[in-house]
């Protein structure tokens, strides 16, 4: 009777062996895996939520020129000066913002934006603008003349480097907000 004892134990221990080796050959077999795509792509209306913000100023700058010509004649000289005021916006027209612009994995957004630039080539206040001295008479095309003149100068005054940096500071900080106000943790933010 012991003999049969251990001639059932020794079957049952092997048929425990052969059912073990099958399961797990089994459970490979058909083994499903369940995971997570770790990157999700903004979608195309979320990118069509912030273009729709359209522009975005980070920077105002507020400028007076006073330019003169002079027109030299026979006897007497003709003169002509103004006093300009305008206000140079920087920022970002968000409508040209690519497609591919902003990157998602997890927690984590990437994000590049144009390059920062003025947002108005009509930024001087024609209403504003006075007549200083005027000696002569002088048509449209000399007060469109001095008009370019002001403009060229309040561009080659304001739109300095050190002004398009503090633009680009405030935007970078401005749209790291914006991010993290949508959910973001991490945001890293370039400028092409």
């Amino acid at each position: 009777m012991k003999k049969f004892h251990v001639i059932i134990g020794v079957v049952i221990v092997v048929a425990l062996i052969i059912l073990v080796f099958w399961v797990k050959s089994a459970l490979k077999s058909n083994y499903l895996e369940l995971g997570s795509n770790e990157t999700i792509d903004p979608t195309p209306t979320q990118i069509q939520s912030i273009r729709d913000i359209g522009e975005w100023e980070f920077l105002s700058i507020s400028a007076e020129e006073m330019v003169d010509t002079i027109r030299k004649g026979f006897f007497t000289d003709d003169e002509l000066v103004r006093i300009y005021y305008g206000t140079l916006r920087l920022g970002i027209d968000m409508k040209s913002l690519a497609d591919d612009a902003i990157s998602v994995k997890r927690d984590s957004v990437e994000v590049v934006l144009p390059k920062i630039g003025l947002l108005d080539k009509d930024f001087i206040d024609e209403a504003k603008t006075k007549s200083f001295y005027e000696s002569g008479r002088w048509n449209s095309q000399a007060h469109e003349a001095l008009y370019r003149k002001a403009q060229r100068q309040m561009l080659h005054n304001c739109l300095t480097p050190a002004n398009l940096e503090a633009a680009e500071t405030n935007a970078e900080a401005q749209f790291r907000s914006f991010m993290i106000s949508l959910g973001y943790q991490n945001v890293s933010i370039r400028f092409k």
